[in-house]
């Protein structure tokens, strides 16, 4: 079985158990997160490929991490991550990325991500569940942040917080590569 299949199955089973924890129909779920019950049933069975986006409506929807739609059972009390390993969740129109790495377990987890955004490129998000914030901190290069329609430039050496609850956006800015870690602090698990 490839990588990306058993992934998928991953996700698949994931996704699921998430949905019938929270107890919601296929047409709840789509209707919430915005996702089509075909694309929701294909998903379950392991078929299609969901985009970010579709992931992080989906986990925003079941109130859980997108790790947590995208990992397998916990591998022991140290994990160590190569980003390299960690297959890209966007990939961008001038070869920018960005990589979910890990998830913290824990009542209240933690996301971190790796990108790259090349001069110009822009990744939108949707906003996120009320409690989640953001942190960004650009490595190399300079980034536009801007939340809710408010522009915020991010250099070399500086990191920005935000409520991800507004529609926000990462744009590469300058002339050079924009490398960046993002984490997501997620709202602790209400059960």
């Amino acid at each position: 079985m490839t990588e990306t299949a058993a992934a998928l199955r991953t996700v698949a089973h994931n996704v699921r158990a998430a949905r019938v924890r929270a107890g919601l129909s296929l047409e709840e779920l789509g209707r919430r997160a915005q996702v089509s019950k075909g694309a929701l049933v294909g998903l379950e069975k392991a078929q299609g490929n969901p985009n970010l986006a579709t992931l992080v409506r989906l986990a925003d929807t079941l109130g859980i991490s997108v790790s947590a739609l995208m990992q397998g059972p916990p591998e022991g009390r140290v994990r160590v991550v190569a980003s390299d390993d960690v297959a890209p969740l966007w990939t961008g129109e001038r070869g920018g990325e960005g990589r979910l790495v890990l998830t913290t377990s824990g009542p209240a987890p933690v996301e971190v991500w790796r990108w790259r955004l090349e001069p110009g490129e822009e990744y939108p998000s949707h906003p996120h569940q009320a409690g989640v914030v953001e942190t960004v901190s650009v490595t190399a290069g300079r980034m536009t942040l801007v939340v809710d329609g408010e522009e915020h430039i991010v250099e070399a050496g500086q990191t920005a917080t935000f409520d991800g609850d507004a529609p926000h956006a990462y744009r590469g800015a300058g002339a050079e590569t924009c490398n960046l870690i993002m984490t997501v602090h997620l709202p602790p698990d209400p059960r």
